[in-house]
């Protein structure tokens, strides 16, 4: 969503709200012309985000994606650069979906003999954008309100490999129940992660610290790095530093 300018944030904003929403009313909205719609639909299109129709367009992801695309974005994104750092070239990692985690493949832009193993549709832009990559999706039940494949057949092509670093995310952590998610069946995908790879690194904003979600992942003990905003409260450092978890803290 960085890479959008305001009006198109706006558009796909508006598009959410009302998909039926017309090219005239879109540019009355915002004050701009219908050939200025048409050519931002076009753009936004290339980008990925909206798919054409006749006349129109319609968002090209799940409204709950776009939605969180836009929720904590320069924290997330912050969080992200500093992951992409820990990759080193020639490395394997496993990176799990979730809209922090993709956005570590804009900044493996530059790295070198990189093999990715992911279950995040968000990652492909990326794998076509960067040949330095060499990425591997595994198959699954498409679900486009996370943009993962997963079930068992997701983790079933997970288990065939072994990786240095495993990324993964997470929607709460708390002392008492570790990483927990809201989706049932991501809690397969990041176990099988944490469990074929050598080092399990965590990215999660400071607004996750203290929320619990539906299903129990991991316990925090068994992450080894934790990347996160500077939001992450102090007794809450501590605690994770208690846990023997490196705690990385990227600037915004």
């Amino acid at each position: 969503m960085q890479l959008l300018s305001e009006r198109e944030k706006k558009i796909l904003d508006l598009l959410m709200d009302d998909p039926h929403i017309g090219v005239s009313q879109l540019g009355k909205s915002l004050d701009v012309s219908v050939v200025t719609i048409r050519s931002d639909f076009d753009a936004l299109a290339e980008k990925g985000y909206l798919i054409r129709t006749r006349g129109g367009a319609l968002p090209a992801f799940h409204p709950e994606i776009l939605t969180r695309l836009k929720t904590f974005a320069d924290a997330k994104s912050a969080i992200a650069r500093r992951a992409a750092t820990l990759v080193e070239d020639g490395d394997t990692v496993m990176i799990e979906a979730g809209t922090t985690t993709a956005m570590m493949g804009r900044y493996l832009l530059g790295k070198r003999d990189v093999k990715v193993v992911t279950d995040s549709t968000l990652l492909l832009p990326f794998a076509r954008s960067n040949p330095a990559l060499s990425v591997t999706f595994v198959g699954g039940i498409f679900r486009p309100e996370a943009e993962s494949m997963m079930g068992p057949m997701a983790v079933e092509h997970l288990e065939q490999f072994h990786v240095r670093k495993a990324f993964i995310g997470t929607d709460g952590i708390t002392l008492e129940n570790g990483l927990t998610a809201h989706m049932m069946e991501a809690t397969e995908i990041v176990r099988t992660m944490h469990q074929r790879s050598d080092q399990t690194v965590l990215l999660a904003d400071s607004r996750k610290w203290g929320q619990a979600g539906f299903a129990r992942i991991l316990p925090l003990e068994d992450i080894d790095v934790l990347v996160t905003d500077s939001g992450m409260p102090e007794a809450a450092r501590n605690d994770i530093a208690a846990l023997g978890i490196e705690l990385l803290i990227a600037e915004v």
